[in-house]
């Protein structure tokens, strides 16, 4: 049965999914899912909204990429948003760029698009993967 989730079975035979396949970012040969970067970054409490994606890079094949919508009245830039990260993941899973939005694009069902955040990144690609 291929579902495309990303799993791991632990020794005693509980089964954890960590996140979709296509979501996964290989930079610099290390994986990194962007569920556990987002649910890092939900965590910071200046973030109402965030998707994590991969995007080009010359050197690493792809790049952790943030895509943020800030709470209402809150002040946060990238730097903060990038020390809270540090605090609770290794550094290469930390987005090495953050896109600020008044608003993420959503399904009909509410789920995050991520195909249309990744969209401008890699049309002018050859592959869709570093």
């Amino acid at each position: 049965l291929h579902t495309g989730d990303g799993a791991y079975m632990d020794e005693n035979g509980y089964l954890f999914i960590v996140d979709r396949m296509k979501d996964m970012i290989v930079t610099g040969g290390e994986n990194v899912y962007s569920a556990e970067v987002e649910n890092v970054l939900s965590r910071h409490p200046a973030v109402a909204q965030c998707a994590v994606i991969g995007v080009p890079d010359a050197r690493w094949g792809e790049a952790v990429h943030a895509v943020v919508v800030a709470r209402s009245g809150s002040d946060v830039d990238e730097a903060a948003l990038r020390e809270h990260c540090r605090q609770f993941i290794a550094g290469y899973k930390c987005p090495k760029s953050i896109e600020f939005r008044e608003a993420l694009p959503l399904s009909a069902a509410g789920k995050i698009l991520k195909r249309d955040l990744r969209a401008p990144y890699w049309q002018s690609q050859s592959r869709q993967v570093g």
